[in-house]
């Protein structure tokens, strides 16, 4: 199992970026995928999750109205839209595959992209 994540990167204040998680060797469509992101210092924190045919999606209170999380079934992709970033948005996002099984779970991480946000 394989998930990349790109499109991170320097931005100023204000700015707008859109991370994608490409994933290959799993059945895309039976996995939740979630955002994370870990700030020098600090815990890693949820920041957007969508469920596998993406009919929810839930978000921290410190992203929510700025952050969209999305997916493309077909192609076995996930989305962040992110929107007015801010300085404290500033650190490394992760994303993550996660399949519930009865009993236990299947859970893959990305390698994970930076993401600075600064004047």
């Amino acid at each position: 199992v394989q998930l990349v994540e790109s499109g991170g990167g320097l931005v100023q204040p204000g700015g707008s970026l859109r991370l994608s998680c490409a994933a290959s060797r799993l059945t895309f469509n039976y996995y939740d995928m979630s955002w994370y992101r870990q700030a020098p210092g600090k815990e890693r924190e949820r920041v957007a999750a969508i469920t596998s045919d993406g009919g929810s999606t839930n978000y921290a209170d410190s992203v929510k109205d700025r952050f969209t999380i999305s997916r493309d079934n077909a192609k076995n992709t996930a989305y962040l839209q992110m929107n007015s970033l801010k300085p404290e948005d500033t650190a490394v996002y992760y994303c993550n595959a996660k399949r519930r099984l009865t009993g236990t779970s299947l859970d893959f991480w990305g390698q994970g992209t930076q993401v600075t946000v600064s004047s």
